[in-house]
């Protein structure tokens, strides 16, 4: 078990926890919606895909973008995750992101499916 991101207080009181495809697809969202400089003590932690909400729509972008997140989550996560496969759209104030990893421990193949609107 794992500690629950955001961290929250369960119903007896103690810290929540979740079990491991939740606390990897947690560890995943915090990659990716993390901008770089925003922790103090880790001030190049994350991809900061929030921008890209606003940002224009092209192929290039797209590309770019596919190319920033998967280099991100290879950075941070690579002893966790395996990433095979990053999507990403733009769509008027809506982000969508679908990244599609194996699990290095357990071997399972999963898709993450993230959601920001403006």
């Amino acid at each position: 078990m794992q500690i629950r991101f955001p961290l929250q207080i369960d119903s007896r009181g103690r810290t929540a926890t979740s079990d491991e495809d939740a606390h990897v697809r947690a560890m995943i969202e915090q990659v990716l919606f993390t901008s770089p400089g925003e922790r103090v003590n880790r001030p190049t932690f994350g991809c900061g895909l929030d921008r890209l909400v606003f940002g224009g729509n092209s192929d290039e972008l797209a590309t770019a973008t596919q190319f920033l997140v998967q280099s991100a989550l290879q950075q941070w996560l690579g002893d966790v995750i395996h990433v095979e496969a990053v999507t990403v759209a733009a769509d008027d104030a809506q982000l969508r992101v679908a990244v599609q990893y194996l699990v290095r421990r357990s071997q399972q193949r999963r898709v993450a499916q993230f959601v920001r609107e403006a």
